[in-house]
């Protein structure tokens, strides 16, 4: 499904985060969300998921107008993320973490399927987790899957992160310093569920300060500024337009 931002504002009484910042992306496409702090970029995804509203503008997926539509109606409509810090179950395991993303389809047969151990619920639980072991080996958690996520190291902790916003296949993928603390095996292996997911059509929306990590991975790149568009392009592009060098790359 393609993401469209259009004219995003969002002011906080006489401060201004964001000022009419418009994007667009498609299916299987990444787009990097780069910029200096402060400039807005946390702001657009919490706007983008439902977690804060616009003060003015328009969000849409597939062209449909979600701008009033609530966070969890986003998710299960495909639209999930990570966080800049991050946000886990501390006293869940690893696995149980990943779990959760799936629990909101249900079982099947509601309260009589569980007393009586429907064949049917047990049928999707054994589904579910399965696919959560197939995550988790893909990214690495194999090992740690019975730990209390809160024991984990921030590297391990944000791939927790992206298995929990990925084993449920999303729509739109938005990833918030996703490589901040992993080692490089972590990041390599991070790097290849974004090629994963871009292959599945998935819209991935990427806010990294590694520079070198958005522009190998990234079809296009908007540079956020004060809260303002300040550039959009090819990664080339990018790497020499002047107000981004002086403004961000040096």
């Amino acid at each position: 499904m393609t993401l469209a931002v259009e004219a995003v504002s969002k002011h906080y009484g006489g401060i201004t985060a964001l000022t009419d910042v418009s994007l667009a992306v498609a299916p299987g496409e990444v787009c990097g969300l780069i910029g200096p702090n402060g400039a807005g970029k946390t702001t657009l995804f919490d706007i983008i998921s439902g977690v804060q509203a616009p003060t003015s503008g328009t969000v849409r997926l597939a062209g449909r107008d979600i701008t009033s539509a609530p966070p969890e109606r986003r998710a299960r409509d495909g639209i999930r993320r990570t966080f800049q810090r991050t946000q886990l179950y501390g006293h869940l395991s690893v696995e149980d973490n990943i779990l959760t993303a799936t629990e909101w389809r249900g079982g099947g047969g509601g309260l009589l399927a569980d007393l009586v151990g429907s064949p049917t619920r047990s049928r999707r639980e054994r589904e579910r987790r399965r696919r959560v072991a197939a995550v988790m080996e893909a990214v690495g958690l194999i090992e740690v899957r019975a730990l209390p996520a809160g024991a984990l190291p921030v590297g391990q902790a944000r791939l927790v992160e992206l298995a929990r916003a990925v084993v449920d296949q999303p729509s739109v993928l938005l990833l918030d310093e996703p490589t901040s603390g992993l080692s490089d095996r972590e990041a390599e292996r991070f790097a290849a569920q974004i090629a994963r997911l871009r292959a599945d059509d998935v819209a991935i929306v990427l806010v990294e300060h590694d520079v070198g990590f958005v522009m190998d991975r990234c079809d296009r790149v908007v540079v956020l500024d004060l809260g303002e568009v300040l550039a959009e392009g090819t990664p080339e592009e990018i790497r020499s337009h002047p107000a981004v060098r002086a403004a961000y790359l040096g």
